[in-house]
């Protein structure tokens, strides 16, 4: 009845419903029913305007059908072209016309192609005119898929380009709230992909682009530099011909004139562009080579700026001449040939150190560019033919005072390095020489450390010279006896050896010859009983941390690294705890707790890239080390008694402290290795954590239980209570599951923290050992990881432990730098952050405010520790409930937790900018009162906050300018530096 009605209302709403139906069930007809269907609609594409929006709906329905006969396709089209105005129709309609014809190239392309150049034609009309980005984001694909798959354009080349060329440059600013989250950007691409998709619109878009390159608008500019940048990637000599002169005048004119860098760097990109199109084009030969042509006229222009280091065209020149060059081996060769030359000559013509960095600078960057290409036939190479003059002027370079020049030489050197075949022997020896001279000798650390970065970028390439040259010079000098050198230069010396020796370890075979050297040194510096011998033990140790980070992609370096260095320490440091108690003086350096800390490193680098297979071997010698004393694989092993840490006694704490090198070896194992009685060597742990009296030995031990637990396969929560008496058991109970051993273990412990944390002499032990397991099993979501951040939430209410027990909440959310990282492979969870902050920040909030005012503080410095380490944009949704609090804690009087509140809120006034305004009259009270704190720390952090604060909007921030700014004025003459420059920028800000 619908849609045979007079009023097209009616008939519309038929048209519609029918539409309606189809598009949920096209799937469903038949061919029949599609065909009588499609004839159907074609002829109500002649009704009413009213109708048509529900006969576009219904014919996109039937352009999804499979069963559409053949020839429908181009029927349904031809009808749409003839019959609808599409531009006249709303948004949506227009969207549906593109889908139909979107829908038809997928499945019928054929078809549409035998219409010839009539498709092309009927879609440009289609198109003509659209401004609705929804739109045009369909429509730019569809003239894409026009070019790509080669339908016939016809004579309606110009027609299409013009049709979408009159968009660009794209102009559009997504309204506030868009729903449909089409951004300017995406225009622009998808503009930018139908402008470069075909050579036959470039005598069109080329003219374009100079154009809007010509323009005064900065966003046409890198838009039209951009293009053009695409359009090379399939223009040839013929397309490009005519408008290289215009093409190159406007690139010399923006790199040349413009204040903008990425201007420039877009100009520089669209000259690689251009000069890498021109070298891929094929040339017959009656050709004329227009890369030879277009490189000429950029020398002419460019390459007499080279000459005159003190002006400002020297540089743009270079980044021109430079960008021209790096597009082909013929570009390089071509220009080079005429460049190098030039500037040795400038060099050795100019005598000042600044003037000759720039022409080094210059010539490093072509230097540059010819190791992109490798290895170069000697007739085709103009490097080759200035090896002499290069090697010389960059050989002076080295030995020139400035430092600044000296630099820029050494980055030279290790290009020159890089090029296969260029250094003669006799270069290299030479080179290895100035290496070592920079290296040890130079004042300013700056070259020295240079040197050594690049001895180990060259050791690689030249193994042999490097091994066989520089480092005996190195060992030599690590051994030589000072003479008449003060101890301090003797010493800067030594450090500079042990450093260097680190730096060149960048091969399998030179670590073979460092390890030993840096191990021999050590052991003599154990030996020798001066006061400064604990900080070479350290300077040492940090030298071969630096050859284990060097040694981990390579497998065959890290299992001869592992093999020789950690046997080598953990015999010197079983021989110093051995000797303690007959000779107290012989190893006590290598005892001492920053000696052991900077040996945990180097233990750790030389593990955690271990093979599992490797580090099962290496764990079968190491436990029953310290378990059973067994010492037959450590080289050097008479020692004067037995080794063992875990037995009670006086006379073994030396031993114990060893165990700082156990958490580094086991903690750092993959987590798949297998460790060789672990139940016991747990209970070992759990044992000497509780009742050592010696803090760093506890610490240590807590945080190996930890790492072990982290690590270990999962239990079902917590097992069977446990008697707490007697000693450590030998051996674990041997029908136990995995997962039941570690309830039984976690068992153990929270038994023996508990009564640990209500009385006696080792409460800060019980503590210590309460938060490395709790981290250990909030890393990894253990279900008794709640049950035991609830006991630290209750010791925040010690009177005793309760500062300390808020500080834990620090070591919970904070990475750890040894044990419980991803590093060495522990068991941590992605979001776990988050979880803990979700579980228990409510619980802090709610036991700040049942809190005695003498507790208070612990509360507020364990939630601001937790804010501090959440990521940002969860805190930000978090703030409106905290920031009371955070603003309470600012009037705290412990200073750790105005520390940490300050730098919480810091990050929060740039990223939340609307909830801090309402709270800008106590915050800006708050900050200016706190700059003039006794703390350095807190003065800057407060200064930082009031800077922040002018992020916040204008009309908010007015009406406090002249109180600030006055306020602001005190912390300029604060006795601490630091202090001052933030007060300068804080009030430069106001």
């Amino acid at each position: 009845f619908c849609l045979e009605n007079t009023d097209p209302r009616m008939r519309g709403r038929g048209m519609q419903l029918l539409s309606q139906v189809l598009l949920q069930c096209y799937y469903l007809l038949q061919e029949k029913e599609v065909l009588h269907l499609v004839l159907f609609y074609e002829n109500r594409l002649q009704d009413h305007h009213l109708v048509i929006p529900s006969v576009l709906q219904g014919l996109r329905a039937l352009s999804m059908c499979e069963v559409l006969s053949p020839g429908l396709a181009v029927s349904v089209l031809k009808a749409i072209f003839q019959e609808v105005h599409v531009q006249s129709l709303l948004q949506l309609d227009r969207h549906t016309v593109y889908s139909i014809i979107t829908n038809f190239m997928g499945t019928r392309e054929e078809e549409l192609k035998g219409l010839g150049a009539d498709f092309t034609f009927g879609f440009i009309q289609v198109m003509d005119g659209e401004k609705d980005p929804r739109n045009l984001l369909v429509a730019f694909q569809i003239v894409r898929d026009l070019i790509a798959k080669n339908y016939a354009l016809g004579p309606f080349v110009e027609e299409l380009f013009e049709v979408t060329s009159c968009y660009f440059p794209i102009d559009f600013t997504p309204p506030p709230n868009d729903p449909h989250g089409i951004q300017r950007e995406d225009l622009i691409l998808s503009l930018r992909a139908v402008l470069a998709s075909t050579p036959q619109f470039a005598e069109f878009l080329l003219p374009l682009l100079i154009e809007k390159m010509d323009s005064d608008l900065q966003s046409a500019k890198l838009d039209a530099l951009q293009t053009l940048t695409a359009c090379c990637a399939i223009y040839g000599q013929k397309e490009l011909q005519e408008f290289l002169p215009s093409l190159w005048s406007s690139l010399r004119r923006e790199v040349f004139q413009t204040a903008s860098e990425k201007v420039e760097a877009e100009s520089l990109a669209a000259l690689h562009a251009l000069s890498a199109c021109l070298s891929r084009s094929v040339l017959s030969s009656d050709t004329e080579d227009l890369l030879y042509s277009f490189l000429s006229s950029i020398l002419q222009d460019c390459r007499h700026h080279l000459c005159e280091p003190d002006m400002k065209l020297v540089w743009p020149s270079a980044k021109l001449l430079q960008a021209a060059a790096g597009a082909s081996l013929r570009a390089c060769h071509h220009i080079t040939s005429s460049v190098l030359p030039l500037l040795l000559e400038q060099y050795n013509k100019h005598p000042q150190s600044s003037q000759r960095r720039t022409i080094l600078e210059m010539l490093l960057g072509f230097l540059e560019l010819q190791q992109k290409w490798g290895h170069v036939e000697e007739e085709e190479s103009t490097l080759l033919s200035l090896q002499a003059p290069i090697c010389s002027v960059v050989f002076s370079a080295l030995t020139d005072p400035s430092v600044q020049l000296q630099l820029v030489g050494i980055r030279a050197l290790t290009v020159l390095g890089s090029l296969q075949g260029f250094l003669s022997p006799s270069d290299l020896e030479l080179v290895v020489d100035h290496l070592i001279r920079l290296a040890l000798c130079e004042e300013d650390s700056q070259s020295s450390e240079a040197a050594m970065e690049a001895a180990g970028s060259l050791a690689p390439i030249y193994p042999k010279v490097f091994s066989g040259r520089m480092v005996p010079r190195l060992e030599e000098e690590l051994q030589s006896e000072p003479e008449e050198e003060s101890s301090r230069d003797r010493c800067s010396l030594r450090q500079r050896c042990l450093q260097a020796l680190a730096a060149v370890s960048t091969h399998t075979s030179i670590v073979r010859e460092t390890v030993p050297v840096l191990l021999q040194h050590l052991r003599k510096v154990q030996k020798e009983s001066e006061a400064g011998s604990a900080q070479d033990i350290i300077s040492v140790c940090q030298s071969l941390h630096r050859v284990a980070l060097q040694c981990q992609q390579d497998a065959e370096s890290c299992w001869y690294y592992h093999q020789t260095v950690v046997p080598s320490l953990l015999a010197m440091a079983v021989q110093a705890a051995v000797q303690e108690s007959t000779h107290p003086p012989l190893g006590k350096a290598l005892l001492q707790e920053e000696v052991l800390a900077a040996m945990v490193p180097v233990i750790s680098a030389a593990t955690t890239h271990l093979s599992p297979e490797l580090a099962a071997q290496s764990v079968s010698h190491v436990v029953p080390l310290f378990l059973n004393g067994e010492v037959s694989f450590l080289p050097q092993n008479s020692f004067s008694c037995s080794f063992q840490p875990f037995q009670d006694g006086e006379c073994l704490e030396a031993q114990r402290r060893l165990v700082a090198l156990l958490m580094a070896f086991v903690c750092s194992l993959p987590r798949n290795v297998a460790i060789p009685q672990q139940e016991w060597l747990l209970r070992e742990l759990l044992a000497l954590s509780c009742s050592c009296n010696c803090s760093f030995t506890a610490t240590t031990a807590a945080k190996c239980f930890a790492g072990l637990v982290n690590k270990h396969p999962a239990g079902k929560g917590l097992g069977r209570s446990l008697p707490t008496t007697g000693s450590a058991v030998a051996q674990p109970v041997p029908s136990m599951s995995p997962g039941q051993q570690l309830d039984e273990i976690l068992q153990l412990a929270v038994n023996r923290i508990e009564p640990g944390l209500v009385e006696g002499p080792h409460r800060t032990q019980a503590l210590t050992l309460l938060l490395w397991v709790t981290k250990a099993l909030v890393l990894r979501y253990h279900p008794l990881s709640s049950h035991l951040t609830d006991k630290l939430l209750g010791l925040l209410s010690d009177t005793e432990l309760g500062p300390a027990a808020a500080d834990g909440f620090s070591l919970l959310m904070a990475e750890s730098p040894d044990v419980l990282h991803k590093g060495c492979h522990a068991d941590v969870r992605i979001m776990f952050r988050q979880r803990f902050f979700t579980d228990n920040v409510p619980k802090l909030v709610q036991g700040f405010h049942g809190a005695g005012p003498d507790v208070k503080a612990n509360y507020l410095k364990g939630l601001s520790h937790v804010l501090n380490h959440l990521p940002k944009p969860v805190l930000v949704t978090e703030l409106p409930t905290l920031l009371s609090l955070l603003l309470e804690a600012l009037s705290c009087s412990d200073r750790v937790v105005q520390l940490s509140t300050l730098s919480c809120l810091q990050p929060l006034l740039l990223e939340a900018p609307q909830i801090m305004s309402l709270h800008v009259d106590t915050l800006v009270t708050k900050f200016l009162s706190l700059t003039s704190s006794p703390t350095m720390a807190v003065r800057i952090a407060a200064l930082r906050c009031a800077h922040a604060l002018t992020s916040l909007p204008t009309i908010v921030l007015l009406p406090y300018k002249a109180r600030v700014i006055r306020a602001l004025a005190k912390p300029l003459d604060d006795k601490k530096r630091l202090v001052r420059k933030e007060a300068v920028a804080a009030r430069g800000e106001w």
